[in-house]
């Protein structure tokens, strides 16, 4: 399992005493889920949340960001037929064809920017398509 989280701690709304929250992100059974939970040290304030549909929350994707930098995803070969690559941000990210074209070609220029499991996440869903991809980590 692919997976990548962070511990953030804020003042918890119910008591002022300070709340951790872990967030994450991680691959599991071919679906990307992000999940954050919370708990405050000096109260009984808590919660879990967790979802495999719908986009990472910003604040999620931020924290991940901030901790352990921007992966690039690329395709390892500049010639690779559009075509699989479209088909794959079509059907993964549920892009209309011309947002498609757009990302394709961010991917086949300077490659596509996002947390690691993220470009982890296309870069399988593109290698099933037999389109060969690198993923860089650690980008600031």
């Amino acid at each position: 399992m692919i997976a990548q989280g962070v511990n953030v701690t804020a003042r918890c709304d119910e008591c002022g005493g300070v709340l951790i929250r872990d967030m994450g992100q991680r691959i599991d059974q071919g679906q990307l889920w992000w999940g954050t939970d919370g708990s405050c040290t000096a109260c009984p304030n808590a919660w879990c949340e967790q979802e495999a549909s719908g986009a990472t929350p910003e604040v999620i994707r931020q924290a991940l960001l901030a901790e352990h930098g921007a992966a690039r995803l690329r395709l390892a070969e500049h010639r690779a037929s559009l075509a699989p690559v479209l088909r794959v941000l079509r059907e993964v990210l549920h892009l209309p064809l011309g947002e498609a074209r757009a990302m394709a070609d961010t991917l086949t220029r300077a490659g596509l920017l996002g947390t690691w499991v993220e470009m982890e996440f296309l870069a399988e869903a593109l290698r099933r398509r037999s389109v060969t991809t690198t993923v860089e980590t650690g980008l600031t």
